[in-house]
């Protein structure tokens, strides 16, 4: 019985790499990537960085009016959702987060390391 040669599932561009994660260097995006991951990133980074004010007044008016804050926090609702909007449609904003996954899913098909034991490690 012949080889077939590598055995692999995955497509080169795939599977290829130091660690069999893909080509470190590939800056070809998937559906899932474009579509799911990258404006995962963008809404963390919007909440966490852009809109932390609005996020932080939504938060201490729902603690505050408990079973009434559908109600009563209307206001920071609004307002966190027009901050969020107006991040999700930056271009200059998508691209950073795209150019930042680009520069982790490089780092982790280089070193095998997921960004989350990346981070605990520094």
């Amino acid at each position: 019985m012949e080889s077939v040669g590598d055995p692999s599932v995955l497509s080169k561009k795939l599977g290829g790499g130091p660690h069999g994660l893909g080509d470190p260097l590939d800056r070809s995006l998937r559906n899932v990537e474009i579509e799911v991951l990258i404006p995962k990133k963008m809404r963390e980074k919007a909440r966490d960085e852009k809109c932390f004010d609005e996020v932080k007044a939504f938060n201490e008016c729902c603690k505050e009016s408990s079973l009434f804050m559908v109600v009563t926090c209307r206001k920071e609702n609004s307002a966190l959702k027009e901050c969020l909007n107006r991040w999700y449609q930056n271009e200059e904003f998508k691209n950073s987060c795209k150019e930042e996954y680009l520069s982790e899913r490089s780092e982790f098909r280089r070193t095998g390391i997921p960004q989350k034991h990346r981070d605990k490690i520094k």
